[in-house]
Parts: C-alpha cells; structure tokens; sequence
C-alpha cells in the first residue's frame, strides 16, 4: 500500500483547479496522469520579462514588459483587420494590436484613461512600436510579479504554456503536505554535493533564474535526478535479492551432449563465446539462481552460446526453453537450433500463438511427461496451462520486449530455474545498469570467423536511379536486397517515400521479384511474404523497420536503408546486421534528403566509420540522450524523467553502490533510512519493488 503522505499528490490531473477532463487529456500526454507527474515535468527553457524599458527604448524583436497608459481603443472597419489600442508614456507612442478580438473583453481589460503593465514581444511595423496579443496583461500594482523569469514547459498540440504553467504551479502547491518527508540520501553525499532537501530542489528546477539553471549539473536537477536513480538501482537490487533467495541448484552436465553439438558445428567458437560458456557454466555449479545477460552485436553467434547452456541444463536430467519475443524469431532460433539438437539426439518442440488443438496439447503432454527436455517458443511459454515436468532453465531472447516481470514469470515455471537474457542491441554501459542492473553480464564482442564485410556508403536521395541501377548488377549475381522505408502511409508531416510506393516503383524495373512487409499486415501475410525472400522466391524485400529482428536470409548482400537521417545510430546499425551473413562481400546504402542536421550527419559518419555495435552504442547516447536511444517507451528500458544518461553517468554508479550498501545492512528497509527510502520507491512509483522485501 503507498504512504498516506504520498495520496495527494497520486490524485488525477484533474483535482487540480481548472484542468477539466478535455484539459486533462492534454496535460496527461505532455506530462502523465497524476499530479506528481506535472512535479517531474520540468521546463526546457525560460522567457525573461526583467527587460522593463520605455516606449522610446524598446528594441524589437525582444520580450519587454512595459508599463503604459490605454489612450484609444480603434476598432478596425471589418474583422479580418486586427483591433488596435493606442498607448503611450512620457517617451512615445505605441500600439497593442489584436486580431479576432472581442472588443468588449478588451474594452474591461484595458480601459481607456488607465495605466496597463504589458509583456510581450516588441515588433517595429513601419514607424510603429507594435506588440501583438501581450502574454501578460495587468495593473501596475502587479508589475513585480510580471518582471520575472518565466519558466517555458514541453507541450503538446492544443495545450497552452499558460494553462499548463499555471496546473504545474497548482501541482507544486500541493506537494507542500511532503515537506516534512525524512532525508532518503545519505546525509554525508548529501552534504558533500550540497544539495537542498528534495522539495527546495524540485522547486528550485521550476523557478530557473537563468539559462545555467536548465543544466541538467545544476544542483537542483541533478539533486532531483540523483533520487530517480537512486530508486530505480534500488528497486532492482531489492528484486535481485528476492531472486538470490530463493534456494537455487547446482547444474553440472557431464559435457557429453555439448560435444557432440560442438563437433557438429560449421566452425569454431569464438574467444568470447569460450569466455561466456564459462561464465555462464559457473553460474549455474552455484547452489544460488543464475541471473545472467547474454549481450551480443548482431551475427556474435548468441544462440550457439545459449543451446549449449542449456544442454548443461539437459545432461543433468532438466528441461530447458528459449522465449523470442515474436513467432518469426521463434522459428529463426527453431532452424538453428533444431538441426544442431538432433546431432545431440534431442527433440526440440516449437510452441507459439499458432500451434492449435491436437498438435498443442501433444507439445504439453510431452513437456509436462518430460519425454521432450527442450523448448522453443513466444509469450505462449508464459501460458497457465503449459507446465513442465523440471524446467531447469529459461533462456529469454529479449530484444528488449520483456521487462522484469516477465522474467520472473516464466522463471516460476519450475524449481529455482537459471535465467540467461540475450539482447543484441548493444547498450551503452549506464543504459545497462538501469535496465538489468539486477544481473551479471556477458559480451560476446567478436563475430564468427568466414563473416563478409559490409561496405557501407553514404549517397543523397536524389541517386535513386543509380541505386536501382547497382541493384540489378547484383541480382544478376544472385544476390538478395532488402530495401527499408520508415513509414508505410504518406504522411504529410513526413514527406517520406511510402513502402507502398516504393515496392510498386521497384516492381516497374524488377517485375514480381519484389516483396512487401510492413508492420499493418497480419502476423501471417508477413511470415509468408519473409518466406519467399528467404527462399529466393522474391529476391528484393520492401519493408518497414519489421525487419529489425527478422529472417536470417545469408543470400541478402545488399541493405538500401531509405532516409537513414531519420532513423537512430542503434537501429541503423541493427538493420545493417541483417546482411553479411553469408560468406559473400555486402553493401550497405544509406540514402539520406538535404539538408542533415549536424546529429543525422554525426551519426551517419559513425556508420561508415565502424561496424563495432558497442561503440556505436555509446556515440548514440552521447548525440541523443538515452530518451530516445532505444525509442524507450517500445524497448522496456527505464523511462527517466529527471535523470539524463548522457550527463548523469556517475550519479548512476553511485546511485547502484549506494542501493548495494544500503541492502547490505538493511536488506528489508526497517532502520530509520530504510523507511525514508520506501516512501522513495513509491514516490517513483516502484511498488512492485517494495513488495519483495520480506516484511513490505
């Protein structure tokens, strides 16, 4: 149950004074649904109305907060003119100018005969001092309060900066009843830093005096982003321990099924994969669970790493299963696993939305009997009715779609059961600490021998018909092409070649060579359309970015990525990974439109320099900021709103040594810092956290 200090600050959006439920939807995109949400919404930048001069001294183009007499009110003769009020003081002369007006509001508002405070954007319209629709209009009793800082918020379409101001300020209001909330830092990293109590500083962030005072380093935001690390490394240390406690078993395999895999590989493992073997072998001798991440580039050969952990598993009498996070890599890992288990003399069974009545119930039978000791399969693993006789361990192929509960949920399908993560996004270090900060990792950073390079070039849009050209040289050569679009729909905001069209352009020069898949078709439509490029059927693929984590066709030896200024460093490089497989030289084409940005064309530039995803990873982070590195809300990677990766790193790696230390002493949060820190995980809305510690 949360605190009861914390209630009022968890109402809706739609407690606070003036925000009604229209309102409240735009507020709930820009900032989130409660009102501590509109307290972590904090502003991007700042409006200064301190600039007070007199009508003679005004300068245009910049904001000024004047003080005036309302001389006339001159009503325009038809209402697309705008309605002008003539003011002055003892300098000059100036005009307020309003279109769509409505005179009698004006006419209230600023009274003729009356001095009037204004602030707003000085412009010069011919001989005339103009300010158009003031931001502020007022009496002179209220000029200290105009010439102040004012704080400008993100906002979203039909929202405007003075309604949301004016919720955030109401919102900041009500956090007054926390006040008397106990310090969750240590006091002596607090008093080293010099950082105010979290309230001082969350107030202070939304009344910046100045440009420095928006620097993610400055005191307070980095007070504030300290607390949001802080509880997130806590939460998954807490969970972590749960994990930890539950009594695990040692598994040690006698090795004989590995061999005989081993001897029936195409090559020799890598350096790496020797490495995590080991690695990942010790876990699993320990009496404790293994909570293990596999993380590995593209083609690092991940899926050989995990079906020979799990044969430990296997040779000891369990069972193990692979989890993919869609039916296409499923079946992917079924092609590669299948013929390398049967060279062991083990049955592999694939277990997905798909498999219906008779065949599904044959799969359940054999797992719960045990006759079948490896499975492969979707989200259908987690299913309440699939059971297995001694699941030993789980192998969570994660491209990021799963989060932590997840993984304990297939996890409580058998005894204590030994997790290994895979990921092949490669995710700069701090990234990692907050995603899977409650496991150990592995990396496997070298590629299997005999892979071909992939040539990458950078060439403007306008090329197109040399690039159709290149293409047909190498389809003569039996070469296979993927070509990516990154919308399906013409959308007018983006001006971007539909796939639609592109495929219908492709298939003038190619005829019906030319494939199409694209994240509106069914689960089915895109299996087959991925199937007949995987058998040479088409042999040119038109698609959406679907193909991220796709079909493993060695015959693709060219990737055209279509408008790549628009794409992340991190997707790039995983789309390049789906070509090079084979033993043949490949080509990657990123056509970009005019003008780049100075990030499209950084980015751009690390693409042709290297192939190294881990270094491409960590540049990523630095030209974007870890919002949106990964396109977070899609990836099940942590979503900061206080905290900035590309700047906060080492209040990361204190935040997990603190969080380390602190369960050290207090594993169930009792002491009186114990209990300040709860009231910190619910604060940051990590509950789930809280409800694994013994006495929470």
């Amino acid at each position: 149950m949360r605190p009861e200090s914390l209630f009022s600050v968890f109402k809706p959006v739609t407690a606070l004074k003036g925000i009604g439920p229209r309102i409240a939807k735009l507020v709930e995109r820009a900032a989130g649904l409660h009102v501590i949400d509109l307290c972590w919404h904090l502003p991007s930048a700042i409006i200064d109305r301190r600039y007070a001069p007199s009508v003679a001294e005004a300068q245009p183009g910049v904001v000024a907060t004047m003080t005036v007499t309302i001389d006339a009110h001159s009503k325009p003769p038809n209402k697309r003119m705008p309605y002008k009020i003539h003011c002055s003081d003892d300098t000059g002369k100036m005009a307020l100018v309003f279109f769509h007006a409505h005179a009698d509001y004006l006419k209230k508002t600023l009274p003729e005969g009356e001095v009037r405070v204004v602030s707003g954007k000085v412009e010069k319209f011919g001989n005339e001092i103009q300010m158009t629709h003031p931001d502020h209009i007022g009496t002179a009793d209220e000029i200290a309060q105009l010439k102040a800082v004012e704080p400008v918020y993100p906002l979203t379409t039909g929202l405007t900066l003075k309604v949301l101001g004016k919720a955030i300020r109401s919102a900041l209001e009500m956090t007054s009843s926390l006040a008397a909330l106990a310090e969750w830092i240590d006091p002596a990293y607090l008093a080293k830093q010099g950082w105010k109590g979290w309230r001082e500083a969350l107030l202070e962030a939304h009344a910046p005096e100045d440009e420095a005072a928006l620097d993610p380093l400055s005191p307070a935001r980095q007070r504030l982003a300290y607390d949001e690390l802080l509880s997130n490394q806590l939460a998954l240390a807490i969970v972590r321990l749960s994990m930890r406690r539950v009594k695990g078993r040692a598994i040690k395999g006698d090795g004989r099924l590995r061999q005989k895999v081993i001897d029936a590989l195409p090559f020799q493992l890598t350096g790496s994969q020797e490495t995590s073997l080991q690695e990942i072998a010790a876990d699993m001798a320990e009496p404790m669970r293994m909570l293990r991440l596999l993380q590995g580039d593209v083609g690092s050969g991940k899926t050989v790493v995990a079906l020979l952990a799990m044969l430990n598993a296997i040779e000891t009498g369990g069972q193990a299963a692979i989890m993919a996070p869609t039916e296409i890599l499923a079946r992917q890992h079924l092609a590669t696993i299948e013929p390398l288990a049967r060279a062991a003399g083990i049955e592999v069974v694939l277990l997905t939305g798909r498999e219906k009545g008779k065949n599904r119930t044959l799969i359940l039978e054999k797992l719960l009997s045990g006759e079948v000791s490896l499975a492969i399969g979707t989200h259908a693993l987690f299913q309440d009715d699939v059971e297995f006789k001694a699941l030993a361990m789980a192998v969570i192929d994660e491209q990021h779609r799963f989060g932590v509960h997840q993984r304990l949920t297939l996890a409580a399908k058998g005894q204590a059961v030994d997790i290994l993560v895979m990921t092949a996004t490669p995710i700069p270090r701090t990234l990692m600490l907050t995603a899977y900060g409650d496991m150990d990792i592995s990396r496997l950073p070298e590629k299997p021998p005999g892979r071909a390079a992939v040539e990458t070039r950078v060439m403007p849009i306008e090329r197109l018909d040399e690039v159709t050209k290149a293409l047909k040289r190498s389809l003569d050569g039996g070469g296979r092409v993927y070509w990516v679009c990154p919308l399906v729909e013409e959308s007018e905001v983006l001006d971007v070649a539909a796939a639609e069209d592109r495929h219908a352009f492709l298939q003038k020069f190619f005829g019906p060579k030319v494939g199409l898949v694209h994240g509106r078709m069914k689960g089915k439509e895109k299996d087959a359309a991925m199937a007949a490029f995987a058998q040479g059927e088409a042999s040119i693929l038109v698609a959406t970015t679907v193909i991220e984590v796709g079909v493993d066709v060695p015959e693709a030896t060219v990737m055209v990525i279509e408008h790549a200024e628009r794409f992340g460093l991190a997707q790039l490089h995983q789309l390049r990974g789906r070509i090079g497989r084979g033993d043949k030289p490949s080509n990657c084409l990123l056509l970009y439109a005019s003008p780049l940005t100075a990030t499209a064309k950084a980015r751009l530039k690390i693409m042709r320099e290297t192939d190294d995803g881990f270094l491409i990873a960590e540049e990523d982070l630095k030209l974007r900021g870890a919002g949106e590195l990964l396109g977070t809300r899609q990836s099940g990677l942590p979503e900061f709103r206080l905290a900035d990766l590309a700047h906060h790193g080492e209040l990361l790696a204190t935040a997990r040594d603190d969080a380390a230390l602190i369960l050290d002493r207090d594993p169930e949060l009792e002491s009186e810092r114990g209990q300040a820190l709860r009231v910190l995980l619910y604060l940051f809305e990590r509950e789930a956290a809280v409800r694994n510690l013994r006495s929470g």
